[in-house]
C-alpha cells in the first residue's frame, strides 16, 4: 500500500527556479511512489499579507507552473486550502490541546513578528497548528521537507501525539522525507532566490527575460578584469550551471581559475543552457493557459476527491472528542 504524501505552498504566483529545484521537482518525482496531496495554501498566506487582490491570480499562475512541470491532477491531487473548510474546524480543535509555550517557542513565528511588528496576529502564532491540520485531515503519513523544516514538521508530531494520548489513537504521526533541495540564491548572489527582493528568475519567463536576468547576476567581487582568474567555489552562475550540468560545469570552473573564461561568457553559458532546459516547460505552459478553466476545473476536482476525506475524519474527531 502507497504512503500518502501531503505538502503546501502559499500562493506566490509565477513561480522560479528556486522554487522548482528546492519543491516541485520533488513532487514530480513523488507521484511515482506515493499518493500525493498538494495544496495550495491560501489561508496561511493571510497571516502576512494585508492586501488580498492577487491572491486568486496568483493561485492560477502557480498551479499554471506546477502542471507544466509535470504534477498529474490524474495521479496527484491538487486544490486549495480554503475549498476544503473541514481544515478551519480541525485547526480549532487541536489549539484546544495545543499549549501555547509551544507555538511561542516557534522561531520562525519570533522572526515572522520581527519582520512585521505591525501585524502579529493570532493566526501567526497558530500557525503550526494550521499547518499540522493541513496534514492530518488527509491521514498523510509523509511530508517532503528539506533538513532547515524539521522541527516546524516535529510540533506537528508532538501535537498528534498529545491528541493521541488524550483522545485516544486517531492520527498518524508524519513522518519527514527528507529532500536534496539546495540552497539558490538570487541573481544577486546573496540572499535567498524570492520574489519578494526581485532576485529570481521565473521559469515562465521568455528567453530574452531569462537572459537579461542571468547576465545581471553578481559573480566573483574580486574579478574586475577579464584576465583576473576567478574563484568558481564563491560565484552563483558556477552553482546553478552545476545544478544543470555539472560535467560542463567542471571545465567552465576550470578555465574561469585561469582566466580562460570570463564571467560575461560563462553567463550567457548558463542563459542558453536554461532556455534550452526550460523550453519543454514553456511550450507545455502554453498549451494550458490557452485551454480556459483548465485550473478552475482541476482544482474544483482536487477539492471534490479530498472532501470525503475529510469529512470523515472530521466526524472521527468530534467522536474521540465527546462532541458527537
Amino acid at each position: 500500500m502507497k504512503g500518502r504524501v501531503f505538502s503546501g505552498a502559499r500562493p506566490t504566483g509565477r513561480q522560479h527556479l528556486g522554487n522548482y529545484l528546492g519543491a516541485i521537482q520533488n513532487y514530480v518525482k513523488l507521484q511515482a511512489d506515493y499518493d500525493c496531496i498538494y495544496c495550495v495554501v491560501d489561508i496561511h498566506a493571510l497571516t502576512t499579507i494585508e492586501e488580498t487582490g492577487s491572491i486568486q491570480g496568483n493561485i492560477h499562475e502557480m498551479v499554471l507552473d506546477w502542471l507544466a512541470a509535470g504534477i498529474d491532477p490524474q495521479r496527484s491531487i491538487i486544490f486549495v486550502q480554503s475549498q476544503v473548510p473541514q481544515v478551519l474546524e480541525l485547526h480549532a480543535l487541536l489549539s484546544m490541546v495545543t499549549p501555547l509555550s509551544w507555538l511561542l517557542r516557534v522561531p520562525t513565528f519570533k522572526e515572522k513578528a520581527r519582520l512585521q511588528p505591525q501585524n502579529v496576529n493570532y493566526g501567526l502564532v497558530g500557525y503550526p497548528v494550521l499547518m499540522t491540520a493541513d496534514i492530518i485531515l488527509y491521514k498523510a503519513d509523509t511530508v517532503p521537507v528539506g533538513e532547515d523544516q524539521l522541527p516546524h514538521l516535529e510540533l506537528a508530531r508532538e501535537i498528534v501525539r498529545r491528541f493521541n494520548s488524550i483522545f485516544g489513537p486517531t492520527f498518524p504521526e508524519p513522518k519527514a522525507y527528507l529532500t536534496e533541495a539546495p540552497l539558490i540564491l538570487g541573481t544577486d548572489g546573496q540572499q535567498k532566490m524570492s520574489k519578494s527582493l526581485n532576485n529570481h528568475i521565473e521559469l515562465a519567463a521568455n528567453e530574452a527575460e531569462t537572459r537579461q536576468r542571468v547576465m545581471s547576476m553578481v559573480t566573483d567581487p574580486q574579478r574586475r578584469y577579464r584576465t583576473d582568474p576567478g574563484r568558481p567555489e564563491i560565484c552563483n552562475v558556477d552553482h546553478l550551471h552545476r545544478l544543470f550540468a555539472a560535467p560542463a560545469a567542471d571545465e567552465a570552473a576550470r578555465l574561469c581559475r585561469v582566466a580562460g573564461i570570463g564571467c560575461v561568457e560563462h553567463k550567457a553559458e548558463l542563459a542558453r543552457l536554461l532556455n534550452a532546459h526550460l523550453e519543454p516547460f514553456r511550450q507545455r505552459r502554453a498549451e494550458l493557459a490557452a485551454r480556459p478553466g483548465l485550473v478552475k476545473e482541476v482544482l474544483g476536482e482536487g477539492a471534490r476527491r479530498v472532501s470525503g476525506v475529510a469529512q470523515e475524519t472530521l466526524r472521527e474527531v468530534k467522536e474521540r472528542m465527546g462532541l458527537l
